[in-house]
């Protein structure tokens, strides 16, 4: 369970939490497609492989290791390895990353996201904590945030306790004062625990809990039911 009286902040997880990502990258890959059809034109046939963009995306940690976690760098990459495999000018990859970039904000938002955070942001100070590349800004979040940690702005991707920490220093408080939301088991809910942090599992799917070693963690459906289960009096003591 939570402790509800030790909470004065609140961390969140961008990506399949507050929004189903995959549609979203799946959209930017079209718009990408599109683009290199009109400006470098023999990709597309290789742009119309199912699933070649993304086989090349998946092999950029191994080609790339120096890039880290830096989700825009990697598919940066995978753009010129793209655009040189088709024989076509690899210094289009980087106004084709762009056309990418914008197209991944245009986020759709799950229907608890806005709600949610407009409840939480009325008792809390909150950071967002993401691997992807989303900008807070862009997607229109700006407002809800005081901080946005990514793996491009601090070097470091979840699980790692140093982004973690990076929210609580932003928002003043301790590690243990802060509730981390999101939806992966591993790389948020058991990051932020071993950060000292109490977290929530947000399982949308109704997944089971694969972790045997490690207790069932507080579990909710929805965003709503996060917010439902609060209690009525609780306030940040902030």
């Amino acid at each position: 369970m939570i402790d509800f009286s030790k909470i004065k902040a609140i961390s969140f997880d961008l990506d399949d939490t507050l929004w189903p990502v995959w549609p979203t990258i799946g959209r930017a890959e079209e718009e990408l497609a599109k683009w290199l059809a009109e400006k470098a034109p023999r990709t597309a046939p290789l742009c119309a492989i199912p699933g070649y963009q993304r086989k090349i995306r998946e092999e950029m940690p191994a080609l790339r290791p120096d890039l880290g976690s830096d989700l825009s760098a990697l598919r940066r990459e995978a753009i010129r390895i793209l655009l040189e495999r088709a024989g076509e000018d690899p210094n289009l990859a980087e106004p084709a990353f762009d056309v990418f970039f914008e197209a991944r904000q245009r986020v759709v938002f799950y229907e608890d996201a806005i709600p949610a955070l407009e409840f939480l942001k009325s008792k809390y100070p909150m950071v967002a904590l993401s691997n992807g590349n989303a900008d807070i800004q862009k997607v229109g979040l700006s407002s809800f945030f005081q901080a946005a940690f990514n793996p491009i702005n601090l070097g470091v991707s979840k699980p790692d306790p140093k982004m973690f920490h990076a929210g609580a220093e932003v928002l003043g408080v301790l590690p243990q004062e802060v509730l981390h939301i999101g939806d992966d088991p591993h790389l948020d809910v058991l990051g932020a625990q071993r950060a000292g942090m109490q977290a929530v599992w947000l399982n949308r799917e109704n997944t089971m809990w694969a972790h045997e070693t490690h207790a069932v963690p507080f579990t909710v459906a929805s965003l709503q039911q996060l917010c439902d289960a609060w209690p009525a009096s609780q306030d940040s003591s902030l």
